[in-house]
């Protein structure tokens, strides 16, 4: 469903003849205007619009990137469809890991498959793998047939970097290196009508050694609180029931303002807004985690009872090499004073495995960490190089089969223990949002508990949407059978 929060404009009376307006965004209007003129041509050729697809690689901010690339085709007339026989095919990259470029990699040769056959198809390619130099030298060289290559700082510009290539350019790149500049206020597609995500802040400062997010996404900036809460209330009024406040480390939000305030104000704020009855987020840095956050957390009856918080590594002097900013004793400190004051809440993380340097007793070091925390999930990975960072210059690096034997052994202390966790609620009555129809089992609905757990019992597919109380039947590893109570 589109959104067009606190900027309504109406393209039909955009003067589409005069010169482009330069603030943003009603520059972009202006262009989704113009875009609209080569939609109507190609209608009137084909006998129907044009359609686009768009797949999504990364982490939450990626996959709102992509509602808001989403909002200004469906705005400009596209018409949204799930596979890559499309007029326009729009990857929104991450480069997070090595893995993930390799992955775009491979769905362009598939699609320039598609374009020989059809060779009017678009072809763009936008998001954070797009802001490394060495990715667009091997883009121009090898992958000519690309028609639109844009990075993380202007993705608004969707709209006029598409006329530029409705109007003749064989091929559009437009990387900013830095963006200080946030432009809200476009139209948005969600994939949910009932949750959200909202961008509260972009960038990162902390450098981890490791990590290329802040070459990439740029340093910190942050939204002024008062557009974020008018946001999360549209988005009440349209139906949501459940936000998630995303950004690179929510826990710094708001230190860059010319009126600094804190995440956990901030919190406080969005709870206020009657018709939001959830409020989630993503993702806590630990070493900005305030003991105000943890009060606010502990009192309030809308912030879900799941954080996310990175480890990592379990090993100070790993952690000390990933220039985490931390130790081990803090970080055990941290989650014991968390799960003390918040008896029921979720601990989910990260952990990297095979960091260059990393020996066997830093590995058990993790493993110590992973058992004293018992945590309910985790994402675990193999180290992946990346190039520009200090990371990858380091002596040391782990040799592929050890890394691989470590994160086996961790994965699967990993899973033992969140089987024990999701256990521990058998028989409560909990609230659930129900997020979609089961598609393995006809006649159940799918919810999400507050701790992030998944519950599947009976019901009819118009309960999608709601938050009902479901009592928890039988723990199957890492989700819960159960039973809707009666309201």
């Amino acid at each position: 469903m589109e959104e067009n929060l606190s900027h309504k404009m109406d393209l039909d009376k955009i003067n589409i003849h005069a010169e482009p307006p330069a603030e943003e965004p009603v520059r972009q209007y202006y262009y989704m205007a113009k875009c609209r003129e080569w939609v109507q041509a190609f209608e009137q050729k084909n006998g129907r619009r044009p359609c686009f697809c768009i797949q999504t690689f990364g982490c939450q901010m990626n996959a709102r990137d992509s509602e808001k690339l989403a909002g200004i085709l469906a705005r400009i007339g596209f018409v949204s469809q799930d596979h890559e026989e499309a007029d326009l095919v729009l990857y929104n990259t991450c480069t997070v890991r090595d893995n993930a470029n390799q992955r775009v990699y491979g769905r362009l040769g598939y699609v320039h498959s598609l374009k020989k056959k059809n060779p009017a198809m678009l072809i763009g390619l936008c998001g954070c793998m797009m802001q490394e130099e060495t990715v667009i030298q091997k883009l121009k060289e090898s992958y000519r047939f690309v028609d639109l290559v844009f990075g993380t700082h202007n993705i608004y510009k969707l709209a006029e970097l598409l006329y530029a290539r409705f109007s003749g350019e064989t091929a559009v790149f437009d990387i900013e290196k830095e963006n200080t500049r946030i432009v809200e206020a476009l139209p948005v597609t969600r994939k949910y009508p009932y949750k959200s995500g909202v961008n509260i802040m972009y960038g990162c400062n902390n450098f981890c050694s490791y990590c290329i997010v802040p070459y990439v996404r740029g340093r910190e900036r942050s939204r002024r609180p008062e557009e974020i809460l008018d946001e999360i209330r549209a988005l009440a009024d349209d139906g949501v029931v459940e936000i998630m406040l995303l950004g690179q480390n929510v826990n710094s939000y708001g230190k860059t303002l010319s009126e600094p305030i804190s995440f956990a104000a901030l919190l406080r704020q969005v709870e206020q807004i009657d018709k939001i009855k959830r409020i989630r987020f993503m993702t806590s840095h630990p070493k900005d985690l305030s003991d105000e956050l943890i009060e606010t957390m502990r009192r309030s009856q809308k912030i879900c009872r799941h954080l996310h918080l990175p480890l990592q590594s379990g090993s100070s002097r790993i952690l000390k090499c990933m220039n985490r900013r931390y130790d081990q004793e803090q970080y055990l400190a941290l989650a014991e004073k968390i799960r003390r004051n918040i008896p029921d809440i979720s601990l989910t993380t990260d952990i990297i495995v095979g960091f260059p340097g990393e020996t066997e007793e830093d590995f058990k070091e993790t493993l110590k960490v992973v058992q004293k925390v018992r945590y309910e999930s985790a994402f675990t990975f193999l180290y992946s190089k990346r190039t520009g960072t200090p990371a990858a210059a380091m002596e040391d690096q782990v040799p592929k089969e050890v890394a691989q034997d470590r994160f086996d052994r961790l994965l699967a202390l990993i899973q033992q223990i969140s089987r024990e966790c999701c256990g521990r609620d058998t028989g409560r009555v909990m609230e659930a949002l129900v997020e979609e129809t089961n598609n393995q089992q006809e006649g159940f609905v799918t919810g999400r508990l507050s701790n992030n757990i998944m519950v599947h019992f009976p019901g009819p597919s118009d309960l999608v949407g709601r938050i009902v109380p479901v009592r928890l039947l039988e723990p199957r590893g890492f989700y819960y059978m159960g039973r809707m109570e009666e309201q």
